[in-house]
């Protein structure tokens, strides 16, 4: 059962506490537990992902089970991208596999709401999927501390 409570850093943001924003959901998201990832979305937060709508916790935890069982050993770059007062705009890239053994790196945009208590209500995103070979990979699980804050290139 996923219980409700308050995620700081709060609104309305400022570099610093939307950087710290950004570097928690990759790290929530490099776990791919969903049930963890989902505590940081309010009871009724409303999805857009690519074709997708989601709305609600337990649809994210469906959504997101459903996701990481066919995007395999997947890993997460976001990084920071605007934000002003509750909102925050982020891009990122991601490579999984899938059963195959098919790479992709996802490249994408985020826009994100934040409720008063640093949960987000609103989640649009927009993703593009590249085929790679294995060896063209750059993302290994989750991002070292020596990254952190670093700007991740683009190709």
């Amino acid at each position: 059962m996923l219980s409700v409570m308050s995620r700081p850093p709060f609104p309305p943001f400022d570099e610093t506490t939307a950087a710290q924003k950004v570097q928690a959901a990759e790290d929530a998201w490099n776990t791919r537990d969903p049930e963890k990832v989902a505590l940081a979305y309010t009871e009724d937060s409303v999805w857009r992902n690519r074709d997708q709508h989601v709305v609600g916790r337990a649809e994210i935890v469906k959504f997101l089970t459903s996701k990481w069982e066919r995007e395999l050993d997947y890993a997460l770059r976001k990084e920071l991208w605007g934000f002003r007062g509750n909102r925050i705009a982020v891009r990122f890239q991601y490579e999984s596999h899938d059963a195959s053994g098919q790479w992709f790196r996802s490249y994408g945009n985020e826009l994100w709401e934040f409720s008063d208590d640093g949960l987000m209500r609103r989640r649009e995103a927009s993703i593009n999927d590249l085929p790679i070979n294995e060896q063209d990979r750059r993302i290994f699980g989750p991002r070292p501390e020596e990254e952190r804050g670093k700007s991740f290139p683009l190709f």
